[in-house]
């Protein structure tokens, strides 16, 4: 059994959305509906770089791009979260239909790689998520191996909401622990997957 450490998380594992965007040209924001409250979309021309629930902690504040719902990197996430709030337990549109542009350290968006490997309708613990990492092609930030901490505040700052599926991510005693976007939040997306919880 492979024992992550709990060291202090890194700076790379809080790198702040402001920063990640600093000098990233953006491309435009528009706001989609869901069940679970409104979500602002942020495009550059890559694809989705941010997805957040107004009150989310993490929240990047007011965004410098133009409001434009009909741009298409937008229609593709708003048809995506509409498939994504229809489908039934076991079943989720492809999430590699909608281009991403994650910016974070290199550590950051290896993180949110992995979240994107976890399956719909299951979970994997902090440790878990580290213990892939290590397992993987991605260079250790220390000696020690990857700590559940360092991945847990990189998990906190996901800038792609219910896509990147942060929520998926549990307390290694199957707690939901916390969510950036609120506990109700990921209690309720796990519902909706199907996700049997203590």
């Amino acid at each position: 059994m492979m024992t992550t450490t709990l060291a202090t998380p890194s700076k790379s594992s809080m790198t702040t959305i402001r920063q990640a965007f600093g000098g990233v040209p953006l491309l435009a924001q528009g706001v989609i509906d869901s069940p679970i409250g409104p979500l602002t979309a942020l495009t550059t021309a890559r694809g989705i770089a941010g997805l957040w629930f107004d009150d989310q902690t993490h929240h990047p504040g007011a965004l410098d791009a133009p409001i434009d719902a009909r741009q298409p990197h937008i229609v593709a996430i708003r048809r995506w979260l509409d498939a994504y709030w229809a489908t039934g337990a076991g079943q989720e549109p492809a999430p590699q239909e909608v281009p991403l542009d994650l910016h974070g350290s290199p550590f950051q968006r290896a993180v949110w790689q992995t979240l994107l490997t976890i399956p719909f309708g299951r979970t994997r613990s902090y440790g878990e998520v580290a213990a892939q990492l290590d397992s993987g092609a991605m260079q250790r930030e220390n000696s020690g191996g990857t700590s559940a901490r360092a991945v847990g505040s990189a998990v906190g700052r996901n800038p792609v909401s219910i896509l990147v599926p942060c929520h998926r991510v549990i307390g290694a005693n199957g707690s939901l622990t916390g969510y950036a976007g609120g506990l109700p939040r990921k209690e309720h997306l796990l519902r909706h997957e199907g996700v049997l919880l203590a």
